[in-house]
């Protein structure tokens, strides 16, 4: 399988699944920079998705995957005893699928293009922190009973998700001092090999 991916984008969360699910998967780096949008190995990156947006996932059999939520459910769904998905058809498969949901719409989409588009404006910048900050008060409150990842002590493919957002907030002045236990998640994350892997190969990759 194939990830398509940039630097500092929402496709570090299957970058993460991939890995934490021992999943081997060849990266091509996107330039997101221009249009034309151009990979690393010079092929035109709308013959892969139309939208230009990253990520993708090409499998084996030529099948593009393009939404991250449904690429990270399908990678889990190849390991399933790493537990980062819960079963198909069960309740907790439904709440992991709600908080992908709350991910994708509530907080990537606010920060996303609003923070990283100077030309919207201080006002529609303050706007979307304000809605961020509301959302991340529900986060907060969900973390605050002791567990340790969205869905309990197991860590599912929503952390993943949840991480590479809100790991962007620094870059996008969103304030986190109010959310101890934000914060506390993001640490416990951050600290997971997995993760630390997919951020170093991104890395090493970006200043060549």
């Amino acid at each position: 399988m194939k990830l398509y991916y940039a630097t500092g984008t929402c496709s570090l969360s299957p970058h993460i699944v991939a890995l934490e699910a021992g999943i081997g998967l060849q990266l091509e780096r996107v330039d997101i920079r221009t249009i034309p949008r151009i990979t690393d190995t010079g092929a035109d990156y709308a013959l892969v998705n139309p939208n230009l947006y990253v990520p993708a996932l090409e499998l084996d059999d030529g099948t593009i995957l393009l939404e991250g939520t449904a690429m990270v459910q399908y990678l889990a769904d190849l390991a399933p005893a790493s537990g980062l998905a819960p079963a198909a058809g069960s309740m907790a498969r439904v709440q992991l699928q709600s908080w992908l949901g709350f991910v994708a719409t509530e907080l990537h989409k606010a920060f996303s293009p609003w923070l990283f588009h100077p030309e919207y404006g201080l006002q529609a910048q303050d706007v979307a922190r304000s809605r961020i900050a509301a959302r991340l008060d529900y986060v907060e409150r969900h973390l605050a009973d002791g567990r340790q990842f969205l869905l309990g002590a197991q860590f599912t493919v929503a952390d993943a998700y949840l991480f590479t957002i809100l790991n962007w907030s620094d870059l996008a002045r969103v304030d986190l001092s109010a959310f101890a236990q934000v914060r506390a998640f993001l640490a416990r994350v951050a600290a997971r090999p997995a993760v630390r892997e997919a951020l170093r190969v991104e890395a090493s990759r970006a200043a060549r």
